[in-house]
């Protein structure tokens, strides 16, 4: 494994009655797995670490068997620690996880390489040379998807060019969530939500040919999986349920992906221009949409919800991952982030930032990988506060230039490790200008694949009344009438400069 514990611990005291379901969210820092009873309650959670590596300048890699020994670790953790494991075995196990990236798999299921994960940028002269010749625009006119170094199409035309062998030696280029699926069902497939970047007809919900060749990847259109409908589903095999420790025969459901499996837990509204946010190792926002008409400029990706509605999310690259690596800069931990951001005031005394600090530049709301990050204003009278509340401003306006993008119109339900900041949480709700709502569950994700699993299984479960109990317990925090309207004003100053810096780092690419 990692070398890290599996952490957790109950999320209540009650014990879980009746029927329970298992949520295993695959994250690319952490593995989560949580309980759910009869009722839909998170009674218990447990973690585990997950490992990225770093084998070359800009590449970001993950081993297959230690995430799958991580799903393992993590679900057998919490069904033991339910009365000893001596109650009935949960009713699903459903699984979500990071999207993006290519899990290059054997017949068996099995690592014929490393994952490349969605982090990596070994593509990215691929993917800019497609946006120079007007592939990337063709294919988000044709999908509502547009392309970036770590997804999928440039990452296979990087093996193609480059490493064909591995590509001769793989029956499927597979996505997280459907590797773990296949090692513990040997179901072979995939969702629409996964399959949707790129190469998804979002119309007929299945690959669109003349994308694939467009990518000149057409030779390779056998190592993409079935797209299944509504998730990828099947049952424990003696190998499956000796790695979770569940009986051999436990259904299974893959997907969505956790985005939209994180959107749907969050109990994002049918109405037509209401929001999600993921203040995540990824800044992701979506908004839901009843027409497919991918306008503007490309970027972001459209998946399909169910007929006559998708989700337009526009994923960032760095989220938490950039105030991490602030506060490391400056020496504090997560513990002080409050603290900090409580004893500033919006302006950061003139300190600004530009958060791409991902090696691989920026994919939404535009596609640059040449983005880098940047500080500016500072003085030797630069404080740390200063700083760190620098950093969060811009993260927070890059979610509004996000929504903006994606035609957010209504409210905004808001999910991640980010929103434990109650300041910061704060902070989204004034520079967003609009009320952002808290689901009352802890691990939104995993709740997500859990309700969705649920319908594709056809479970005996009433998810509405779910739905209802846990609307009386959610947290909406109100954007300040003074903070909103500095923060408004910070925004244009915030859109030119990236306007100005996307000049420049085209300018530094020629």
């Amino acid at each position: 494994m990692n070398g890290g514990a599996v952490n957790g611990g109950a999320v209540n005291g009650r014990r879980a009655a009746g029927p329970t379901y298992v949520g295993v969210d695959i994250g690319t820092s952490v593995i989560k797995a949580a309980l759910f009873d009869g009722n839909g309650e998170q009674r218990a959670l447990r973690t585990a670490p997950a490992r990225v590596v770093n084998p070359r300048e800009g590449w970001f890699e993950q081993d297959m068997d230690e995430v799958l020994a991580a799903v393992g670790e993590v679900v057998r953790a919490l069904v033991d620690g339910q009365d000893g494991g001596a109650g009935d075995p949960p009713a699903l196990l459903a699984l979500t996880g990071q999207g993006d990236g290519v899990w290059l798999l054997d017949g068996e299921g099995r690592a014929v390489r490393p994952a490349v994960s969605w982090l990596d940028a070994r593509a990215a002269g691929i993917a800019d040379g497609w946006r120079a010749d007007g592939t990337t625009e063709a294919v988000f006119r044709r999908t509502g998807g547009a392309m970036f170094p770590g997804c999928p199409a440039p990452v296979l035309a990087w093996f193609d060019r480059h490493e064909p062998d591995v590509l001769d030696r793989s029956v499927t280029a597979a996505y997280c969530k459907d590797m773990v699926m296949q090692r513990l069902t040997g179901v072979r497939a995939t969702d629409t939500s996964d399959a949707s970047l790129p190469f998804l007809d979002p119309v007929t919900r299945d690959y669109a040919p003349d994308v694939l060749e467009w990518c000149g990847l057409g030779h390779r259109a056998d190592l993409l999986a079935p797209v299944a409908e509504p998730l990828p589903t099947g049952t424990l095999t003696a190998e499956g349920a000796a790695l979770v420790g569940l009986p051999v025969g436990t259904p299974v459901s893959a997907g969505p992906f956790d985005l939209p499996a994180c959107a749907l837990g969050s109990g994002l509204a049918a109405t037509s221009g209401d929001g999600h946010l993921i203040v995540g190792t990824t800044l992701a926002c979506q908004v839901a949409v009843a027409e497919l008409q991918p306008g503007g400029e490309p970027a972001g990706l459209t998946i399909p919800l169910g007929p006559d509605r998708w989700l337009r999310s526009m994923p960032a690259m760095v989220g938490t991952a950039a105030l991490d690596w602030t506060l490391k800069l400056v020496g504090r931990t997560h513990d002080d982030v409050d603290p900090l951001l409580a004893t500033g005031e919006p302006g950061a005394h003139g300190v600004r930032c530009l958060p791409y600090f991902s090696p691989a530049g920026e994919r939404a709301p535009f596609v640059e990988s040449g983005a880098r990050a940047r500080l500016d204003g500072l003085t030797v009278q630069t404080s740390t506060a200063d700083v760190v509340r620098a950093v969060c401003e811009g993260i927070a306006f890059a979610a509004r230039h996000c929504f903006e993008a994606a035609g957010l119109e209504g409210e905004v339900a808001v999910c991640g490790g980010g929103i434990r900041s109650r300041e910061w949480l704060r902070l989204f709700a004034d520079a967003l200008g609009r009320p952002v709502r808290v689901s009352a569950c802890p691990e939104v994700g995993a709740y997500g694949a859990v309700l969705a699993g649920i319908a594709a299984t056809g479970l005996p479960v009433d998810t509405a009344a779910w739905a209802r109990d846990r609307a009386a317990d959610t947290t909406v925090v109100n954007p300040g009438e003074g903070p909103a309207k500095r923060y408004a004003e910070e925004y244009e100053r915030y859109r030119a400069a990236v306007d100005r810096a996307r000049t420049e780092w085209k300018e530094r690419q020629v």
